[in-house]
C-alpha cells in the first residue's frame, strides 16, 4: 500500500468538534499495479475504527467522487492544515478535484445524505441515541445541505463552517423537539437547488480523472529489474 493523500475529516474540519469528538481520517492510497492481474485484486478499502480511519485504493476513490460522494469529495477540499499525507500524486488529484464535480450528481448526492439524517431524525433510532446522538444527526443535516448549496452555486466546497456555532444551535433546537424546523430545512434546500444557476457541468471529467488514475497505476508498476511476480 502507497499512501497517496490523507486527512482528517468530519466534525474537526468542519469546526464543529466538541470535547468528545472522533477524530476521523480519509486517504487514498495505490496498490502495486501487477496485483490487479492476479487471482485474489487488492482490497478496494481498509477500515480501522480505533483510530477512525477510512483508505480507499485510488480506483475506487475515483468512483466514489465522481459518483458525488460527498465524504470522499471533502478529501480534496480541505484546508492545508487538516492534510496529514500528501505526495505529488496526492497534490495532483487536489489540482484536479472540479473534474469529479456535476451537478446532477452534487445535488443527488448531498439532497440524500440529508434525506438519510433526517430519517434517522424520525426513527427510534434517534430516540435510543439520546439527545447528544439525535443532536448529532440534526447537525450532519444542516452542514450537508449548507455544504451541498454552497458547491452547487459556487462550484467550491466549504469544509470549515463559516458560523458554526448555528448549526450546533440548529442541532440543540432539534433534539429538543423542533423537528418541523428540520424538515423545513430540507424543504427550502429542495427549493433552493430547483432555482440555483450552477456553474457545475452536466457531467463530470471523466477523461481527467483517467488520466490521474493511469498516472497512478504507472507510477505502481515494477521498476526495471524488480521481480514482478512479488
Amino acid at each position: 500500500m502507497h499512501l497517496l493523500l490523507s486527512g482528517i475529516v468530519g466534525s474537526v474540519a468542519y469546526g464543529l468538534a466538541g470535547p468528545g469528538s472522533d477524530v476521523d481520517r480519509i486517504g487514498v492510497f495505490a496498490a502495486p499495479t501487477v496485483a490487479f492481474h492476479g487471482l485474489r485484486p487488492p482490497r478496494e478499502s481498509v477500515v480501522t475504527t480505533d483510530p477512525d480511519v477510512t483508505l480507499h485504493e485510488a480506483g475506487k476513490y475515483a468512483r466514489l467522487a465522481l459518483s458525488g460522494n460527498p465524504t470522499a469529495t471533502e478529501l480534496i477540499w480541505l484546508p492545508d492544515d487538516c492534510y496529514e499525507t500528501r505526495t505529488e500524486l496526492g497534490d495532483r488529484l487536489i489540482a484536479i478535484r472540479s473534474a469529479f464535480l456535476s451537478a446532477p450528481r452534487v445535488r443527488d448526492a448531498y439532497l440524500g445524505y440529508a434525506s438519510q439524517q433526517f430519517r434517522k431524525l424520525t426513527t427510534r433510532d434517534a430516540t435510543v441515541g439520546g439527545r447528544r446522538r439525535c443532536a448529532k444527526h440534526a447537525r450532519h443535516l444542516a452542514r450537508l445541505l449548507h455544504q451541498g448549496r454552497t458547491l452547487y452555486a459556487t462550484g467550491v466546497l466549504e469544509i470549515r463552517l463559516a458560523d458554526p456555532q448555528w448549526f450546533r444551535a440548529f442541532g440543540e433546537r432539534v433534539a429538543g423537539g423542533a423537528l418541523t424546523e428540520a424538515e423545513a430545512l430540507v424543504a427550502e434546500a429542495e427549493r433552493d437547488f430547483d432555482r440555483l444557476r450552477t456553474p457545475l457541468p452536466d457531467r463530470p471529467d471523466e477523461a481527467t480523472v483517467e488520466r490521474w488514475l493511469r498516472a497512478v497505476r504507472a507510477a505502481h508498476l515494477p521498476t526495471a529489474g524488480a521481480d514482478a511476480s512479488r
